[in-house]
């Protein structure tokens, strides 16, 4: 009997020392992890740190790491905005990581950010003291859903229109150097505003200009290619650092001492050798052949990344063009897989990315159906839309007809004169003929021109 005893006592104590353990363990464990935190993190809370930056000088404290926190922490609140307000959600995710590094790295608002159209600006309001207004984003008395000079001192173009940043940021960086100043000036572009007359046209003039000026093209089209990135941001870096600058400066420097006569023609002949090197392994140089200095293309989601090219560009003399590609509606996956849905969204259920919205037949869409009916009549039924084949009803009409409709891009004074053309060449009797221009950007600006250069071309829309 007692030996039973002992061997039940014994396994009590057991049971008892490997909880003891285990106690003790659990302690040692967590106690260890809070350690770590303090010590890396500087003690801040994870899931907190957004409620620790109101301003630029308070990111400009934050680690790598933390940034990439706080990136999560703003596209959560941003979604949960504008599942409840409604806005355009997939371009602001998308450049979550890019907008961090400007604010990093550049001097707001002494620095100026133009952005182009300016929809995606709202990752720029929530680092710029306006996070706690996020809830009235398109309220009435709100915040804007754009940049608003009037809102705050870091918005520094009313925008609302796509390809005008470019010329905007120009004329900021003139009145700069006329000003004897020294600030940064950066537009933000996306690649599809490109396809507008003015950016390039913009890009034409500042290229010519030589001011320092940088243009941020923020491509969300085009996948990156490991060798062909990686071999044109080395390349971007070895040809854009100080030491480079600096000998190419002490080399001309040098040349005019000994040779003042032939310096001119010894640059020139260097520079055709190193042009046709890197139009061998990057053909495609077209920011380069109009005058600027071309960086990238970058991961527009690595913050590091992107603050090292940032601050080469700022190192840098003339205009400079830095590509960074990026992906619309980064982290949540209905803004991933369907981007033209939450272009701009309505007020959505954030688990699945279904409307809250009852759905009813808006005009855009009884215009397109109406449009289909009509078109399966009469076979000289043309749409024309410049970039808003979705935003205008369209879509259907270029599942149905997709030789019958035409999208122009971004270039809407284009557009007049192409659909003027088509509609007179296309039948004599053109105003028997119907042809559709679609887009809401056209009416504001281009009435008159509607009405002066078309003619007998019959236009509705």
């Amino acid at each position: 009997m007692c030996f039973l005893l002992m061997i039940f006592m014994g396994e009590q104590c057991s049971l008892m020392l490997r909880m003891y353990h285990y106690i003790v363990y659990s302690i040692f464990l967590w106690y260890n992890i809070i350690i770590i935190n303090l010590t890396f993190l500087g003690g801040k809370n994870l899931d907190k740190i957004l409620d620790k930056v109101n301003s630029t000088e308070d990111l400009k404290k934050l680690n790598i790491e933390e940034k990439k926190i706080l990136a999560k922490n703003i596209r959560e609140l941003i979604i949960n905005t504008v599942s409840k307000t409604g806005g355009h959600l997939a371009s602001n995710l998308g450049v979550v990581e890019l907008t961090i590094a400007l604010h990093s790295v550049f001097d707001m608002p002494k620095d100026k950010i133009v952005w182009d159209v300016g929809h995606q600006s709202y990752v720029h309001k929530i680092l710029t003291g306006r996070k706690d207004k996020m809830s009235t984003l398109r309220q009435f008395e709100g915040l804007a859903g754009f940049p608003k000079a009037k809102e705050s001192k870091y918005d520094s173009f009313d925008t609302g229109h796509s390809s005008t940043s470019i010329s905007a940021a120009l004329g900021m960086a003139i009145a700069r150097d006329l000003r004897h100043e020294d600030n940064h000036i950066i537009a933000v572009i996306g690649d599809g505003a490109l396809t507008g007359g003015m950016a390039l046209e913009a890009l034409n003039h500042a290229g010519s200009m030589k001011t320092n000026l940088t243009v941020i093209l923020n491509d969300n089209e085009m996948s990156i290619s490991k060798n062909v990135g990686g071999i044109s941001l080395f390349l971007s870096k070895a040809r854009t650092r100080k030491f480079y600058t600096e000998s190419n400066r002490h080399v001309k420097n040098f040349l005019n001492k000994i040779m003042p006569n032939k310096t001119a023609k010894i640059v020139k002949f260097v520079r055709k050798i190193k042009y046709s090197i890197k139009q061998f392994l990057m053909p495609t140089m077209l920011f380069e052949d109009i005058g600027f200095r071309y960086l990238g293309p970058v991961d527009g989601h690595d913050i590091e990344k992107l603050e090292n090219i940032l601050k080469i560009s700022k190192d840098l003399d003339g205009p400079v063009l830095i590509h960074v590609v990026t992906k619309k509606g980064k982290g949540y996956k209905p803004a991933e897989e369907n981007p033209a849905k939450f272009h701009s969204a309505s007020n959505f259920v954030i688990e699945t990315g279904e409307s809250t919205k009852a759905k009813v037949k808006d005009y855009s869409k009884a215009f397109g159906d109406k449009l289909i009916e009509l078109a399966k009549k009469n076979e000289k039924i043309v749409a024309i839309t410049a970039a808003m084949k979705d935003g205008t009803g369209l879509a259907e009409f270029a599942k149905e007809f997709p030789d019958r409709i035409f999208d122009v891009g971004i270039a809407e004074q284009h557009a007049l004169r192409f659909c003027s053309r088509t509609c007179k060449k296309w039948n004599d009797t053109s105003c028997t003929n119907i042809f559709i221009i679609l887009s809401k950007r056209i009416w504001p600006s281009n009435t008159w021109y509607l009405y002066s250069k078309l003619g007998s071309c019959n236009v509705r829309g």
